[in-house]
């Protein structure tokens, strides 16, 4: 048996094992064999008698911590199995807190450290008390549109009148004072309070390279549709089709799938930390990226199948599901894959590493037998450059090429491609003469190719 969550093997005692102890204590519980080596086979310990008194009452006073400790053989050779319990509340070692995930055991600090206690004590970040804010901070429409939105689900819902009260059956309020829910649902100015509690949007042509940018503030139910319609207008496509007579227009990745990464990144995100949620879009993906990895005991291939819902801010999940926007199954995630599926693109993909989560949605790699002008012959060359030097390649193939031209030859939408060739003249590579109409372009610098 190898070593996994709850079970950590070593050669000899050394009272520096006490911090496995305490990993196992404040995580699922678990087991430190004594006198095992790391592939699992029994090497032998013979000081196990003096170590059966020692290590219970190290653990128990220098933690707090009952073990049990079991004395084995196998094949002549003593061997301990000190059996950890997980416990309810938090444990220390020497005013330190220790956590166990997977087969590492790590020391907790800073907003990881904050994230524990918190869980440990059943209380989440949303539900604390934000003293400082007051009644005339709420923002009213946003309360009446919250009363429309959850008319499905709380039919009764719509005859309140009260918004303090409204919000008191929230669970919003405490002792007269608002919690952090509140503050970012319903604030007038969340960001006064939290900084952090903001999307950053950014259209990249490399990971070093931003070629245009939005911040988007407000309550988190502005956050979502300001969003989701700049996504729309400003950084993706939505190519036509058409289904018989009935014209289509479908944006570049599902709209839908979108709104629900979004949604589990606001619900789910890590507000201790001072990051926003960021979404950068590339040529070629979407990527949306919180703070806040997955729950201990929940895995990325999780995400794949049927599991329980296990929100960060408990308080911000049940005013959004309230709402409708979304369910309280732990399906989203579920949701996301498939409204890919069905649109053909490829499975998005679910990272949870140190303190980050992200969703990536990527494109079908296609090729295409469109037919083309004679100005656009050199596409398929084309589609091995940077967008910028699309954009050059255009030029030099024609001089007074439109902006609009230039956007539907490299498949981007006209503000993006206008952020590009800004970035292209500031640059120094083109430059404009002439006006806008009747005008043309001309390059400064070589062009590829």
């Amino acid at each position: 048996m190898s070593e996994s969550q709850n079970i950590e093997y070593k050669l000899k005692w050394q009272d520096d094992y006490l911090k496995w102890i305490c990993g196992f204590a404040n995580s699922n519980g678990g087991s430190v064999f004594i006198g095992v080596n790391d592939d699992g086979d029994v090497s032998g310990i013979s000081n196990h008698k003096r170590l059966m008194e020692e290590i219970p009452n190290k653990t128990r006073n220098l933690m707090g911590v009952t073990v049990t400790i079991n004395l084995r053989k196998e094949n002549n050779k003593f061997y301990l199995q000190i059996i950890t319990p997980a416990y309810s509340v938090p444990v220390s070692l020497r005013g330190r807190y220790y956590f166990r995930s997977g087969c590492t055991n790590m020391e907790l600090t800073g907003n990881s450290l904050n994230d524990f206690l918190m869980r440990k004590f059943g209380q989440t970040w949303d539900n604390v008390i934000e003293e400082s804010f007051k009644s005339d901070e709420i923002e009213l429409s946003a309360i009446e549109n919250f009363k429309k939105l959850a008319a499905d689900r709380i039919p009764s819902i719509a005859s309140e009148t009260d918004p303090i009260l409204l919000l008191k059956k929230l669970n919003l309020i405490k002792d007269k004072h608002f919690k952090r829910a509140a503050v970012l649902l319903f604030g007038k100015n969340p960001q006064k309070y939290f900084l952090q509690a903001h999307i950053k949007i950014g259209r990249f042509a490399s990971d070093a390279d931003i070629v245009t940018s939005d911040i988007i503030k407000g309550n988190l139910f502005q956050q979502v549709e300001q969003t989701l319609n700049i996504l729309k207008t400003k950084y993706l496509l939505s190519p036509i089709s058409y289904e018989g007579i009935h014209r289509r227009e479908k944006l570049e990745y599902p709209y839908f799938a979108l709104r629900e990464a979004l949604l589990n990144a606001i619900i789910h995100r890590n507000y201790y930390t001072t990051s926003a949620v960021q979404i950068r879009v590339y040529d070629d993906k979407l990527l949306i990226m919180n703070e806040g990895k997955l729950p201990d005991d929940l895995t990325v291939e999780d995400l794949k199948h049927d599991h329980l819902s296990k929100p960060r801010n408990t308080l911000l999940a049940d005013v959004f599901y309230k709402s409708g926007f979304i369910e309280s199954w732990g399906r989203g995630t579920l949701k996301i894959i498939n409204e890919c599926m069905n649109e053909n693109l490829p499975e998005p993909i679910f990272e949870s590493r140190r303190h980050l989560f992200s969703v990536t949605f990527k494109k079908t790699d296609q090729k295409t037998d469109q037919k083309t002008d004679q100005k656009t012959d050199r596409k398929t060359d084309r589609k091995t450059l940077t967008t910028e030097d699309q954009i050059l390649s255009l030029i030099v193939e024609d001089n007074k090429i439109t902006l609009s031209q230039i956007a539907r030859l490299i498949k981007k939408g006209l503000t993006i491609t206008k952020e590009y060739v800004r970035k292209l003249k500031s640059e120094g590579k083109i430059e404009r003469v002439g006006p806008a109409k009747g005008g043309h372009w001309k390059i400064i610098k070589k062009t590829p190719g």
